[in-house]
């Protein structure tokens, strides 16, 4: 898919077999690529024993592709992995709302991680003259922390700087030294692992102290990526039969729904989780670590002392919605499991074998689609009546409905507007009893 082609438009009209195709034309993917698609992403044996301990099988996820989300001019298709109803026609609609209205727009405002070093048996009285003097010698310690990976230096990357913090009245006073490394297109923790470990002697011949834990911090506030939209009220009104909204009424219902998440952090709990909605199938269906992501995203959302919204909402002068979101983000294009697992490595190919940078660009961008969507249909005509269209086809199959018997029971539980494992199991019995499977739902059952 290039820049100015939307290939996939009416994807999610299309039946499987029609969507394989669509993507093997779109993405130029091979008939062994595709395999893996229908493979429903099950792994070798040999590679689920190299991932985890004591392994016994696979745990297979639902893998979608959220349209419409044009970043910086440039139009992609997202590969999701989640099992959660509506997620991804909820970024796709939001994105689309977003892409109509100009596009996003993504930076970069840092790309540093963070490793820390704790020194242990220093007296408080001396920890400011210790600090100064391990900053004396930064250039000294940044010089053997890039003779420890050479070749992520001559790569771009390698130690940027080194901050040094004191706890003296901690129950056990300590310091700790923090070395920011640029490691380019890795998610980095061994490679900073391996830095701390490899300084810590010479910061424990510094200041005569002993060196506790030696080790990256998930807390990655040194490399954060920012997401921003207009949205044009208009495509947010709402012109259903029995209720009508217009844009400007809907636009302002989010601005207040933010404020709630700004100063509830019960809110805030539930707002930010709908972010995540929009990055954490990204970060799984590239193979990064999504419990690092998630640790480091919710300590950015207490920066300030207390829980709050990781996003913004306002109007702007000219009446337009406006966006943002911040997010420290961990992703790395190579190494681990990003390398090693064939359908993450498909994912990043959907993607265009994208940088880090842009990955996580894009992952700030469907995160604050995902916001949007969930607020709009907050705002509107609840959380519940898109989910549940989408929830009743997963409780017509746990009643047993099969194949044409899905839609039928489906649509009628969202008809009746009673979404329930009851109203399906007997809607099931009504259907097999009365042999109209291809025949049009009685009116009665509704």
């Amino acid at each position: 898919m290039n820049k100015e082609t939307p290939s996939l438009s009416g994807f999610y009209k299309l039946n499987q077999g029609e969507r394989w195709n669509r993507l093997a034309t779109v993405f130029d993917l091979s008939a062994e690529e595709i395999g893996l698609l229908k493979r429903d992403g099950a792994l070798p044996h040999e590679l689920t024993d190299l991932f985890i301990e004591n392994a016994v099988g696979n745990f297979p996820m639902p893998l979608g592709l959220v349209t419409n989300v044009l970043v910086n001019g440039e139009e992609f298709a997202v590969p999701f992995a989640v099992e959660e109803s509506s997620v991804i026609a909820a970024s796709s609609n939001a994105s689309k709302w977003v892409k109509q209205s100009g596009g996003f727009t993504a930076t970069c405002l840092g790309s540093l991680m963070i490793g820390q070093i704790q020194i242990l048996d220093i007296a408080p009285e001396k920890m400011e003259e210790l600090a100064d003097k391990i900053l004396a010698s930064k250039e000294l310690l940044l010089q053997r922390a890039n003779e420890t990976h050479p070749r992520l230096v001559k790569r771009g990357g390698g130690a940027r700087n080194i901050e040094v913090r004191s706890f003296p009245h901690a129950e056990i006073p300590f310091m700790v030294v923090h070395v920011h490394l640029d490691t380019q297109e890795a998610m980095g923790a061994n490679l900073v692992n391996t830095v701390c470990e490899r300084l810590a002697p010479e910061i424990e011949s510094l200041v005569g102290g002993r060196a506790g834990l030696r080790i990256l911090s998930n807390y990655a506030d040194q490399r954060l990526f920012r997401a921003h939209c207009k949205v044009n009220p208009e495509l947010l009104a709402l012109n259903e039969p029995d209720r009508k909204l217009s844009g400007a009424e809907v636009a302002k219902r989010i601005v207040e729904a933010y404020v709630f998440a700004k100063y509830d952090p019960y809110r805030a709990t539930t707002h930010n989780k709908g972010i995540m909605n929009g990055v954490d199938p990204l970060v799984i269906a590239t193979g990064n670590d999504w419990r690092a992501i998630e640790a480091g995203v919710h300590t950015y959302a207490a920066r300030e002392g207390r829980y709050q919204s990781l996003s913004r909402w306002w109007i702007d002068e000219e009446g337009m919605l406006n966006g943002e979101v911040t997010l420290p983000l961990q992703f790395g294009t190579v190494g681990g499991v990003t390398r090693l697992h064939p359908v993450s490595q498909l994912s990043l190919r959907i993607l265009r074998e994208p940088t880090v940078k842009t990955l996580s660009q894009i992952a700030c961008c469907t995160g604050l689609a995902s916001n949007l969507a969930a607020l709009r249909a907050l705002v509107t005509t609840g959380i519940q009546a898109g989910h549940m269209k989408l929830h009743a086809k997963n409780l017509a199959l746990g009643a047993g409905a099969r194949g044409k018997e899905i839609e039928l029971v489906a649509g009628e539980m969202v008809k009746a507007k009673d979404v329930s494992a009851t109203h399906a199991e007997r809607l099931l019995e009504f259907f097999r009893n009365s042999s109209i499977i291809d025949a049009p739902v009685q009116q009665s059952l509704s």
